[in-house]
């Protein structure tokens, strides 16, 4: 089958390849939306001197009272293991967090936020609700909660089906 379709630049070309347009992929549009959204809270994760990443495995250990695993923390994040491990020595050398040992297996860590970090997180939370404020007024409460409950139900689709050793649904102090 032969379409023509717009191509990413705006051209028109004969493509032979039966795929939808490229500006209906799903993948695509979750990146740019993301971009969107992330666009808002670079800016004051960068005052702080953080990474997004690095915020997102501080805003996962402030959700949670417990001391929690690496394991648990990139199911939590969605980081590959080595960019998490990676990320985690530079909280630990700047003092934001805090790993000790497991007692009964010397090789899982457990982290927990430390007092420099838990006051970093509560100097940027009201920060990041403003951010979020203002894409809600942007974009509409009431869109923004349907939104969130979508994708939601799309991940779960995944969960649904996900392989032994897949991340879980991503809340810390479960384990998968």
């Amino acid at each position: 089958m032969t379409t023509s379709r717009p191509s990413p630049t705006g051209n028109t070309s004969k493509n032979t390849i039966a795929m939808r347009p490229f500006e209906r992929s799903l993948p695509m549009a979750l990146l740019r939306a993301r971009e969107t959204a992330m666009a808002k809270f670079r800016p004051l994760l960068s005052q702080h001197d953080l990474t997004e990443q690095q915020w997102r495995v501080l805003r996962a250990l402030a959700s949670t009272d417990n001391a929690v695993t690496v394991g648990q923390l990139v199911d939590a994040t969605t980081l590959l293991a080595p960019s998490l491990t990676r990320i985690l020595v530079k909280l630990e050398s700047r003092g934001l967090i805090n790993r000790s040992v497991a007692r009964d297996d010397q090789r899982r860590s457990h982290l927990v936020l430390s007092a420099k970090g838990k006051s970093l997180v509560q100097r940027v939370a009201p920060q990041s609700e403003a951010a979020y404020n203002a894409i809600e007024a942007q974009f509409g409460e009431d869109r923004l909660a349907n939104l969130l409950g979508e994708l939601q139900a799309f991940t779960e689709l995944a969960e649904d089906g996900a392989q032994p050793g897949s991340p879980s649904n991503g809340a810390l102090g479960e384990t998968a």
